[in-house]
């Protein structure tokens, strides 16, 4: 080889960036990501995978997705991609973990809670609209499926984000009136700022829509605990009567009671402490590779991406604020006082959210201790929003023809 085919090579990176100068940009996002996840520890489980990943899809010449000899994209990540994400594989891996980790006896221990988690996601349905009339309006280009994608960041919950997203993109790639942006990435994105910034979101708004008195409201502790009988049934009843009522949500529901019964069996140890870590573990490494490999310059920089946090933002606090006034509400019916501070937690940002409303409640009462009570609502979240992303899941595709 030559000395100027040398050079040549040496430098193709260089044309590479010049070619495209979005790299660059996506390089600045890439880095600010790692610096939340990093240095700030804010989510960075998933923070720390999707910087990197959305590193190595803005690379010069693509190396780590390239295009093979018949036009088709190739690679590792296009690998994880396929596998990961088409299948739903590694979405409800993480549900098998959560649902591992979730101990749902503070919300069996005062079953009105899990109303607070319920209507926490008001949240997905505003946001869904707001996205609509945007559409609409023809600020941005978002139609029934960017919607139904963005509107359940409001749930706060990253893994059925990714897990709708990618659903409501396939979708619209099997029907071929329908256009469609693939905004995985972006919504995946939202969904984990927003959880990262839930002591940051959320105290302005409780304050706002709560009194000095109602934030010190002491609650009741149960009497008796949860037996272990009822521990087994309920997962296998919730599976049940979720699929039969919603059966687009049985996938989420299923994979996340399956863990949880898992746990509180007590028989398989094992199989608890794998879902609960190994597996979940390598699970979201991959995951958040394939999520950051979604988002090259071309796709993210546009100006939907900004309308996507916008609306995800919206629909994160009107969550917010729909737990706590449900909970306001039922103070008005209800004989044992309900702090509404509590209805925060509804979204399921596990379990951030429960520790923020314990946080608020010392700094009004220090012996107000709130955190297994807002732990009920939180739980309930993940059940909720797992129920509301199967909803879409049937609705969505008749809505469309």
């Amino acid at each position: 080889m030559s000395g100027d085919g040398v050079l040549d090579q040496i430098f193709v990176g260089f044309e590479a960036i010049g070619e495209d100068p979005r790299i660059v940009a996506m390089w600045v996002i890439a880095a600010a990501l790692l610096y939340v996840g990093v240095a700030k520890r804010k989510e960075p489980l998933l923070l720390v995978p999707i910087s990197m990943g959305i590193l190595f899809a803005n690379l010069p010449l693509g190396e780590f997705i390239r295009v093979g000899g018949e036009g088709e994209p190739t690679g590792v990540l296009r690998t994880f991609q396929t596998v990961g994400l088409q299948t739903d594989i590694f979405p409800l891996l993480i549900f098998l973990g959560v649902g591992a980790a979730t101990d749902f006896s503070p919300m069996l221990s005062n079953p009105k809670t899990l109303l607070l988690g319920a209507g926490a996601q008001a949240g997905v349905f505003f946001a869904l609209i707001g996205a609509l009339i945007l559409g609409a309006l023809g600020w941005f280009d978002f139609g029934l499926l960017e919607a139904a994608s963005i509107g359940i960041i409001g749930g706060a919950d990253g893994p059925t984000t990714i897990f709708i997203a990618t659903r409501m993109r396939e979708l619209g790639q099997a029907l071929p009136h329908v256009e469609v942006r693939d905004i995985v990435g972006a919504t995946a994105v939202a969904a984990y700022s927003y959880m990262a910034l839930v002591p940051i979101i959320q105290p302005p708004l409780i304050k706002l829509l709560t009194t000095k008195n109602e934030r010190q409201i002491r609650m009741d502790y149960p009497t008796e605990s949860v037996s272990r009988r009822s521990l087994i049934i309920f997962p296998i009843l919730t599976t049940l009567v979720v699929s039969v009522l919603v059966p687009s949500a049985s996938p989420l529901i299923g994979m996340l009671m399956l863990g949880n019964l898992i746990k509180v069996s007590g028989v398989v140890p094992r199989l608890a402490d794998v879902s609960e870590n190994s597996l979940m573990n390598a699970t979201i490494v991959i995951l958040g590779l394939s999520v950051g490999a979604t988002m090259p310059g071309s796709i993210f920089l546009q100006p939907e991406t900004l309308g996507i946090f916008v609306l995800g933002l919206f629909a994160f606090a009107t969550a917010t604020i729909t737990g706590v006034l449900l909970a306001k509400l039922m103070n008005l019916v209800s004989k044992s006082k309900v702090n509404p501070m509590i209805g925060a937690a509804g979204v399921s940002a596990v379990p951030m959210a429960a520790r923020v409303v314990q946080n608020m409640g010392q700094d009004e009462d220090p012996d107000n201790y709130l955190l297994m009570h807002a732990m009920g609502p939180n739980v309930a979240g993940v059940i909720g929003t797992a129920t509301v992303a199967g909803v879409l899941i049937a609705v969505v595709p008749s809505l469309l023809g």
